[in-house]
């Protein structure tokens, strides 16, 4: 029987090349979405070209109650993840001083408390199913070195990479690994390459170039595979060389 995996925010970028990965691994992919159902649908898709047998889930990370509501409703209906990647996030860029509120807000609500809200209710059902797992998150360079115009971002991804080591230590023992991917400049729907500022970032990166979301799904995968058993509690870079 595959086992199934979870993936927020696949509708686009690199949830959706996780997705596509993680399929062709020979997992069943549970493709979250908050707004772009029609991304999501499209993600399934490609996954069930790879004889995935997967489903939709619909909610808002940032939703304490409906996030456990919706999460305990699906694995009581199709038992315990063997895996999640913790990928739904945003970015509202701005310099502090001119920071509003509700961007500081946004960016730590849905990157930060999405981290608690999605995993708090999945943990114990990975224990109790007693079969080992896997936990991805995703963070991002500016969370490890900090990045001009990001605060909220930053302390948002630095906060990730605390939980993820935390969370790691206490699972260790059931054999559920616990890692944070933290890529660089990547090429999505969120990233112009052929901006000004961008160009100038892509000069900074020893590798001269933007990754791809396939670059970032193909470390996922090795993080599910059988020979990332004895990986946990890391924080593994995927950024052309920036740091």
């Amino acid at each position: 029987m595959k086992k199934s995996v979870l993936i927020t925010g696949s509708g686009s970028g690199i949830g959706k090349s996780i997705a596509a990965k993680l399929a062709q691994d020979g997992f069943n992919i549970v493709a979250h979405y908050n707004r772009n159902k029609a991304g999501a649908e499209e993600t399934l898709k490609i996954a069930e070209k790879s004889g995935s047998q997967g489903r939709l889930l619909h909610f808002d990370v940032t939703d304490h109650d409906v996030c456990k509501e919706k999460l305990i409703n699906d694995i009581t209906a199709n038992g315990a993840y063997y895996g999640v990647v913790c990928n739904a996030g945003i970015a509202i860029d701005q310099p502090f001083p001119a920071m509003k509120s509700d961007d500081w807000d946004r960016v730590i609500r849905t990157n930060l408390d999405g981290f608690y809200n999605v995993l708090n209710p999945l943990t114990m059902p990975m224990v109790q199913a007693r079969q080992g797992g896997r936990i991805v998150t995703i963070a991002s360079v500016s969370g490890i070195m900090g990045n001009r115009g990001q605060v909220n971002y930053s302390a948002a991804k630095a906060g990730i990479i605390g939980a993820t080591k935390a969370l790691a230590l206490e699972l260790a023992k059931r054999k559920i690994t616990v890692n944070c991917v933290a890529p660089g400049l990547i090429e999505t729907s969120m990233v112009t390459i052929e901006d000004p500022t961008m160009k100038e970032i892509v000069k900074m990166i020893p590798m001269k170039r933007a990754g791809k979301p396939e670059e970032v799904a193909g470390l996922v995968s090795y993080l599910f595979s059988d020979a990332a058993a004895y990986v946990t509690r890391q924080v593994i870079s995927i950024n052309g060389g920036l740091i």
